[in-house]
């Protein structure tokens, strides 16, 4: 996946949260931890591919 793509969605839906919480007044109602559930997927799938990167960089360091 793209993570600037990833970056976009995770920001989008941390505004729509963060609208979502505001307006029923309650940050346990079930859409706002819907909600909560899909942005802690994304965040995952961002620490999986800063995790490649930084072994990527290492494995390039290792070569030289």
């Amino acid at each position: 996946m793209d993570k600037n793509r990833l970056l976009i969605q995770l920001q989008s839906l941390r505004q729509k949260l963060h609208e979502i919480a505001e307006a029923r007044g309650s940050l346990t109602d079930p859409e706002v931890l819907a909600i909560s559930e899909e942005a802690d997927q994304l965040i995952v799938a961002l620490q999986h591919i800063q995790r490649d990167e930084l072994t990527d960089i290492s494995i390039r360091r290792d070569d030289l």
